[in-house]
């Protein structure tokens, strides 16, 4: 196959394909959104790619070829896949040359809604994922008229390397929302005297914003009128996949509930909310009931709210609800910097004395201390039961990680039989980022290593200023988020907030190496990502 000289141009949305055998081709071309052009990366011409649709218990090949001038990979982001298929150039293989076709070869042994990207260099911001569906072998757990696919992503005419260039030149650069003595944020002048000795600002929430992304949903821009039909009294089902390189989505239908069914692939026990935040790489399944309004609003507002992904359900083609404008940006807080409230007096005038985001002797001696680590929580806790950031004053309900439990019971309940403790580092200046601070490169790498099937309880603390959706490759965990042990919910990303910790309970029973990182692409980049070593059953014998 001979490389497309410029490329045809990339078409917004997505066929789909199934069967035993699936030919994907990635290449490049001119793409277009809302008037914006740039030059992207697309699978078989589209952005998303298509829509991969598989049953459960069959066996699948993906041929896929590469039609790049570089390297390139497809990452089957949450399914359970023998290490060497699963994606990772460097950790379980070479990556994909120009020119050349690899057989991804394996058996699927779930069901559910899941994604897949590039694992190569930032191809993924580029245009590189799609949609991966898996029906169940069996009968779905609940009833539903239509089935429809909502991926979120965002879109840049800059190049992947230029944002990367600038974050590491100056973080702040995309974020628009600066605060200064003179702005209307709802800051004293002793917030604003202790954010200004702490050399940054209440609103630092992302690093990439609406300054230079559109939000897309399902490959076209908020102005592109994606809309689903509904008749009145339908039960839909959303499978909400947020395919962003590195966006928060804070999601809700005004005037129409969500019933959340299913986290990352895996069916939790329904939970009936108005809003939820879905970090980078996150999955949640939903069912609405539209009922007498001739359409209403799917609106995804990235977490700085600079900008929203828009869709519509359409009692008929064209019907259009209103669209809520941008809510106030959110601001960051104490405890988004490991401070307990509670130590504190409660409110607002905090006093800084003493204090500093800067003490390393808060930090335990296996984290690697040196110029990338800036800022250190004081006292970080367990806030699974925060909704994130925006959402946390709103007055109707919003989604939290204590309010999920798994469907069908955990196969393993053992109490796990040690504690690994890993700290999420960061220097925001100089833009590195890290575990233990460590930054990854793949010579030195020292795993971290599972025994077979070892039963371990992870601690993820987050040192940073900066919520971290930090992704397993390969492998389920439990989250340790108050439900009892056989129903704690399955996933395999766990946000961990901005000054807190998360834990998860992992049974190691998939052998191989695996990646282990944070899914905000640029962060990834920047060095926050490890590889976990699973030993194989013969080893335990």
């Amino acid at each position: 196959m001979h490389r497309m000289k410029g490329g045809a141009p990339i078409r917004a949305g997505f066929d789909e394909v199934s069967g035993n055998v699936i030919d994907l081709a990635v290449g490049h071309g001119p793409r277009v959104v809302q008037g914006r052009k740039s030059h992207g990366i697309a699978v078989n011409g589209s952005v998303p790619g298509p829509l991969i649709r598989l049953r459960e218990g069959q066996d699948v090949r993906f041929n896929v070829t590469n039609n790049l001038p570089e390297d390139t990979s497809i990452h089957w982001h949450g399914l359970l896949v023998p290490f060497h298929m699963d994606g990772v150039p460097g950790i379980s293989f070479p990556g994909i040359h120009p020119g050349q076709t690899f057989a991804y070869q394996f058996p699927i042994r779930q069901a559910g809604t899941y994604w897949y990207h590039s694992h190569s260099g930032l191809q993924e911001q580029q245009g590189h994922y799609g949609p991966l569906i898996i029906d169940p072998a069996g009968s779905e757990p609940v009833a539903y008229d239509r089935d429809y696919i909502l991926l979120l992503s965002d879109y840049t005419p800059l190049h992947p390397h230029a944002i990367m260039d600038r974050l590491r030149k100056g973080e702040g650069y995309f974020n628009y929302q600066q605060t200064s003595w003179s702005d209307d944020y709802p800051l004293s002048a002793e917030d604003r005297r202790m954010w200004g000795q702490m050399r940054m600002p209440a609103t630092d929430i992302a690093d990439v914003t609406g300054s230079t992304y559109t939000y897309l949903a399902n490959g076209r821009g908020p102005e592109e009128g994606l809309e689903y039909l509904f008749r009145a009294g339908e039960r839909i089902r959303l499978r909400i996949i947020n395919g962003s390189a590195m966006t928060f989505f804070n999601l809700r239908i005004p005037g129409l509930p969500m019933t959340l069914i299913a986290a990352d692939g895996q069916n939790v026990r329904p939970v009936e909310v108005d809003e939820f935040q879905i970090g980078t790489a996150e999955t949640y399944d939903v069912i609405v009931e539209p009922r007498a309004e001739e359409a209403y609003a799917i609106v995804a507002e990235s977490m700085d709210r600079s900008g929203m992904a828009l869709a519509m359900l359409a009692s008929r083609p064209g019907a259009r609800a209103a669209v809520p404008a941008l809510r106030d940006p959110p601001l960051l807080n104490m405890g988004d910097m490991g401070m307990n409230h509670g130590d504190m007096g409660g409110g607002g005038g905090h006093s800084m004395d003493g204090m500093s985001m800067r003490d390393t002797a808060l930090l335990p001696p296996d984290v690697k201390l040196g110029p990338g680590i800036d800022m250190v929580s004081m006292a970080p806790v367990d806030k699974l039961g925060d909704p994130g950031l925006g959402l946390r004053d709103v007055d109707h309900r919003v989604l939290n990680y204590r309010m999920l439990a798994a469907l069908e019971p955990n196969a393993d309940t053992r109490t796990p039989s040690r504690l690994l403790e890993l700290h999420l580092t960061g220097n925001m200046e100089r833009y590195m980022w890290s575990f233990d601070g460590e930054m990854y490169s793949a010579v030195s790498d020292v795993p971290i290593r599972f025994a077979w099937n070892e039963r371990v309880r992870v601690k993820l603390v987050n040192n940073t200023m900066m919520a971290h959706p930090i992704h397993l490759h390969g492998m389920f965990f439990e989250l340790v988020n108050g439900a009892e042990a056989a129903h704690q919910p399955r996933k395999n990303i766990v946000i961990v907030q901005p000054g807190a910790s998360a834990q998860f309970d992992l049974t190691a029973n998939e052998p191989g190496d695996w990646a282990f990182h944070c899914h905000l692409l640029y962060h990834m980049h920047g060095g926050m990502m490890q590889t976990v070593t699973v030993m194989g059953p013969e080893s335990a014998k």
